[in-house]
């Protein structure tokens, strides 16, 4: 068996097979587009965070909601979360923010917990902050009751 396996890679070798010939790769195309690899490409401004707003419009069903301010210094490890200062229970309204949702304090097995349980407890693993950039890649996802009109 391993012998008829090697033949056979040896000849696609030698003889060339299209998957390893020019022309399956002629379609792949690269972020950079046409530039050749000695010119530095234009990158995006990526610093510009997206203003502070209100909550972004999720996607799909279970969408994890997007961050609509900066988070850049916020800390988040395992003494202090700088989320919870605005988003927890007790100082959610004040701070004119988003309760957390109870799902977070609930643990692995399903029990509830008193505290934000440990895998819920580092926002950013889920929750992603925005930039202000243009695409790299166009984005062609419709959501599931888009798709049935």
């Amino acid at each position: 068996m391993k012998r008829i396996l090697l033949v056979t890679m040896a000849c696609f070798t030698l003889l060339g097979s299209p998957l390893g010939s020019g022309m399956a790769s002629a379609e792949v195309q690269s972020l950079r587009g046409a530039l050749p690899l000695d010119v530095e490409p234009q990158s995006p401004d990526v610093n510009k965070w997206q203003q502070d707003g209100p909550p972004i419009p999720r996607a799909y069903l279970q969408q994890p909601p997007l961050i609509p301010h900066n988070v850049e210094g916020y800390v988040i490890d395992t003494r202090q979360n700088k989320c919870l200062t605005c988003h927890s229970w007790a100082k959610a309204r004040e701070a004119h923010a988003t309760k957390i949702s109870l799902t977070h304090f609930r643990n692995r097995f399903g029990t509830e917990t008193a505290d934000v349980s440990p895998q819920r407890y580092f926002c950013t693993q889920c929750h992603v902050p925005q930039r202000d950039v243009p695409p790299l890649v166009q984005n062609e996802f419709k959501p599931v009751n888009a798709l049935s009109k």
